[in-house]
């Protein structure tokens, strides 16, 4: 037998003012910095990108001027929104060893996991790979950004036996996406619809996976490990693979007349969570499912039959959501819940929404980690040891 070790032989874990010992399961509501990038009210249903509100750059910025403004911490004049989207525009192009390995891609992976890997391998192409600088980190960030669309919309072909379409310069950033996805210009609502969804989904604090990407980048291993770092880290559905949960969920509720029967034989007997509600910090409506609900309701309108069969499975699941789980334990819908049935209304498969939150956040982990290198501490928190020490080692003819 060994012995067990006491409260104060790992003084790291305890209280100072209490003397009790801490344990912040999940890092949960522990500060690794300062920071100007992003900030979350959870109580108010608040969300800023470097101090703007969410609601007014989904309603007046484009996804290019939100790159520019997380990237450099300030709106762009008319000179440099221009030059800068002229910038991202000539990094879509993806090098031909890209397309061949997604061609050698079993047709049956998860489409995170080709873009894990493809990510992965852009780093070994990139022409910039060895610029360790903050101008170097600035320029991998824009093509990285500019590409990952590129390569979504690629595999998507690919794995239907279709030609890929390449980047066309004259259209924005969200408006290209979908064309490279369906070889045709989108009209205006989807089109629009697709920059509001990069917009909303650019940033969100010291989440999962930007944590991830920081933890990475503060040993200073290089920037594609910690964007690929990122990109697993997302990958679960606790994370952002939870708005292809939800869509599943709607699929298995089938009609919206199957909703409260759904509600009361999974949820109140808890066989089941609802996918899409709940959050580490939104404690109210998250702002951004605000903003999705109603993109989901013009769709709703406009194509009808099986968008407006979602719309209306979620509206009625959420007013359950609302009425019994919110108010009694604060777990609201937040912007997975919505967001799956804006991808649908523009024909994006299911299974490829998460790649759409990389596309979207891609920004944000490099925001972060450019500023946590910028005053670089490497990040390594400490464990309370709950086992015995100084045990007899027995050697193995006696065990």
């Amino acid at each position: 037998m060994g012995k067990k070790l006491s409260l104060e032989d790992q003084p790291w874990c305890i209280d100072k003012a209490t003397g009790k010992l801490v344990i912040n399961k999940g890092v949960e509501n522990v500060c690794i910095d300062k920071s100007t990038i992003c900030y979350i009210d959870g109580f108010h249903s608040k969300l800023y990108y470097r101090g703007y509100s969410i609601e007014e750059l989904a309603q007046k910025s484009t996804y290019e001027e939100v790159v520019y403004l997380l990237l450099y911490d300030k709106l762009p004049n008319k000179r440099e929104l221009t030059d800068f989207s002229g910038w991202m525009s000539e990094e879509r192009d993806i090098p031909r060893e890209i397309d061949e390995l997604l061609c050698r891609m079993p047709r049956d992976v998860e489409p995170m996991e080709v873009l894990r890997t493809a990510t992965s391998y852009l780093g070994n192409l990139d022409p910039g790979r060895h610029d360790t600088s903050r101008d170097g980190m600035f320029r991998k960030t824009i093509r990285l950004v500019a590409k990952i669309p590129t390569i979504i919309a690629h595999w998507h072909r690919i794995r239907n036996n279709q030609p890929v379409v390449d980047p066309d310069p004259r259209l924005a950033h969200a408006e290209n996406f979908l064309y490279m996805m369906h070889c045709e210009k989108p009209d205006q609502l989807s089109a629009k619809a697709m920059d509001v969804s990069f917009i909303l989904l650019a940033e969100h604090e010291m989440n999962a996976s930007a944590f991830t990407a920081v933890v990475i980048a503060s040993t200073l291993s290089d920037y594609y490990s910690a964007i690929v770092g990122a990109i697993g880290a997302l990958r679960g559905p606790l994370h952002g693979y939870a708005n292809v949960a939800a869509m599943r969920q709607f699929e298995e509720i089938g009609s919206p007349d199957n909703v409260e029967k759904w509600y009361k034989e999974n949820i109140l007997t808890g066989k089941k969570r609802v996918m899409g509600a709940g959050h580490r910090v939104y404690k109210t409506y998250d702002p951004r499912a605000k903003i999705f609900r109603d993109y989901a309701r013009q769709f709703a309108d406009k194509v009808g039959g099986k968008v407006k069969d979602f719309y209306e499975i979620a509206s009625k699941l959420e007013d359950f959501v609302m009425r019994e789980l919110c108010e009694a334990r604060n777990i609201c819908t937040n912007c997975d819940f919505w967001s799956g049935i804006v991808y649908y209304a523009m024909n994006i498969p299911i299974d490829l929404y998460c790649t759409l939150f990389v596309a979207s956040r891609t920004i944000g982990w490099s925001a972060h980690i450019l500023e946590y290198i910028a005053d670089n501490r490497i990040i390594r928190p400490r464990l309370y040891y709950d086992g015995e020490i100084d045990k007899e080692y027995i050697p193995i003819e006696k065990r």
